[in-house]
């Protein structure tokens, strides 16, 4: 939401329906891990001092194991939340795909797509380009076959 603007912590409990106090802990937890970036104060619509916050553009990635199962169900749950905020009229292109991999195939596969986020996030945006969130998991299939 902070990406193309800035937002006070208000602005962006109001759009998620969320608690202001529980909505400040977690900007300020991206505030401390340079995810959101505090911005000048201004003053709010009571003349109140706010502090609006911009997104630095950082990228992330997790490698979780099997005892990460809270911080798993959290990722997954932003990327439920997000797509639940896209207008219905909007395209979501969304694919699964199960594939047997030896461990160079797995490897491999990991290093293509870290590649092509990686030369998808330094490009230069045209002045008419929309922002896409990407969502990438790759796990071990709980059903083997």
């Amino acid at each position: 939401m902070c990406l193309k603007e800035e937002l006070t912590n208000k602005e962006i409990a109001t759009r998620l329906g969320a608690n202001p106090a529980t909505v400040l802990h977690h900007v300020r937890k991206l505030v401390a891990t340079g995810f959101l970036e505090a911005q000048g104060a201004r003053a709010g619509a009571r003349g109140a001092l706010e502090v609006p916050y911009l997104a630095t553009r950082k990228s992330w990635r997790l490698n979780l194991d099997a005892s990460d199962l809270r911080l798993r169900s959290a990722m997954i749950g932003a990327f439920v939340s997000e797509v639940g905020q896209v207008p219905a009229s909007a395209e979501v292109e969304i694919s699964r795909l199960g594939v047997r991999l030896g461990r160079e195939d797995h490897d491999r596969l990991l290093q293509l797509i870290r590649d092509f986020l990686d030369e998808v996030a330094g490009r230069e945006a045209a002045e008419d380009a929309i922002q896409y969130s990407i969502f990438v998991a790759v796990h071990p299939d709980p059903v083997q076959g």
